[in-house]
């Protein structure tokens, strides 16, 4: 990340609100736009919500795998309600304006559940590597306990080093206008409006990053390093493919998430493009969500079953 100097003169000292430009660069598809993420919206969160409500009904689904990806699941709707309704209400009113405060709330929730997200993943890698690579020892290493214990601290283990990374951020002082070129708050196009030297905003970002990014991923691929190489040694390509297809839809999700996230936290601030921002934040915030069940419930036989089970008993009860 590069050491930039920003412009001391032309401060906003009392900065009260922002405003979000969001699509504003689009204008005759702000209607499409809102109609669209509507949608989207609506089938996050019955698709999310419906993984949630099967992991904790069926039975055949009170495993460690399945209680991680309800868990997930939830997440994901929160993540997604933390940016998309604010979205939705700029599109529908023209109302592009956020408080101060409400700038910084919109940023910290999102890093805190984007850092929930980052170890809530690494560790269904890591039942994964359990499940496949120490079989005998499965239900002894991720009891309901340890399960408790792992998802609780997904949860809270970014919370401190958010809320501190966010305070710092807003107790800059900002420069020459107020308009962030982006949907919601978002690190790099706030820190784009700052003043005076921010190098040590930006090597907070990049620990930040680090810490709650990359060494998630590098847990990830150390996991299915494991994975793949146990899978290779197993004696027939039928169990070759079952083992894999335990895999495969949480790989999709971490090639999706982490590769957007990490294009743009890792990326020099000189590279930074309002543009380019905007597109990778919606796939670790949209897609990303929207993909979720998808993966899980047209990949996953478990989930596909439960779910039949559970609209045969509606339309039978009916």
């Amino acid at each position: 990340m590069d050491h930039q100097q920003k412009p001391q003169g032309g401060n906003l000292t009392n900065l009260q609100e922002f405003v979000l430009l969001g699509f504003s660069d689009v204008p005759y598809l702000q209607w499409f736009l809102f109609g669209l993420l509507i949608v989207i919206y609506c089938f996050i969160l019955l698709g999310n919500g419906t993984i949630v409500i099967i992991t904790k009904v069926d039975s055949a689904l009170q495993t460690p795998m399945y209680f991680f990806l309800g868990n997930f699941s939830f997440l994901e709707i929160c993540y997604v309600s933390v940016t998309l309704p604010r979205m939705l209400f700029n599109l529908g009113t023209q109302r592009r304006t956020i408080s101060f405060i409400a700038c910084a709330a919109q940023m910290c929730c999102t890093l805190i559940l984007g850092a929930t997200e980052c170890f809530l993943l690494a560790v269904m890698a890591y039942d994964r590597y359990v499940a496949i690579c120490n079989p005998l020892h499965y239900p002894l290493l991720m009891n309901q306990r340890v399960c408790s214990q792992l998802v609780i601290g997904s949860w809270i283990s970014g919370i401190p080093v958010q809320i501190g990374q966010t305070s710092q951020i807003f107790s800059l002082s900002f420069c020459h206008s107020n308009q962030i070129n982006h949907f919601f708050c978002d690190i790099p196009p706030v820190l784009h409006l700052a003043c005076g030297d921010i190098f040590v905003n930006e090597m907070m970002v990049f620990l930040g990053a680090v810490i709650f990014v990359l060494v998630p991923f590098l847990l990830i691929v150390f996991s299915y390093s494991k994975i793949i190489s146990t899978v290779l040694k197993l004696p027939s390509a039928t169990s070759q493919a079952k083992a894999f297809s335990t895999c495969s839809s949480h790989l999709a999700v971490v090639i999706l998430f982490f590769g957007s996230a990490m294009i743009t936290y890792f990326r020099s601030n000189t590279s930074h493009s309002g543009q380019t921002d905007k597109v990778l934040s919606l796939f670790y915030t949209i897609v990303t969500p929207m993909f979720n069940p998808m993966v899980y419930s047209l990949r996953n036989k478990d989930v596909t079953i439960a779910l039949r089970k559970i609209l045969c008993k509606q339309f039978t009860e009916r």
